[in-house]
């Protein structure tokens, strides 16, 4: 499992995050206080507070570089 800070900060930015993390098989979780989101669910994204960096937890280790690669923009340092 991986641990990133993302951002979205936008509508447009939250369906496009969705929609390239239901292009894999794994699971995917948002993490914000003590709330734990399934990130591929639009409705449970918008349920955040999207105004602070969220965690996301990723499931993967055979497609990890792929997956990373894919949510660079996403991802803050």
């Amino acid at each position: 499992m991986k641990t990133v800070k993302i951002s979205l900060n936008s509508i447009d930015a939250v369906k496009s995050f969705v929609n390239t993390v239901t292009k894999y098989e794994s699971d995917f979780d948002l993490v914000s206080g003590r709330y734990v989101i399934d990130a591929k669910s639009i409705m449970g994204i918008f349920s955040l507070d999207l105004s602070k960096p969220i965690e996301l937890n990723i499931h993967s280790e055979e497609q990890l570089d792929e997956i990373m690669d894919s949510l660079k923009q996403f991802i803050i340092e």
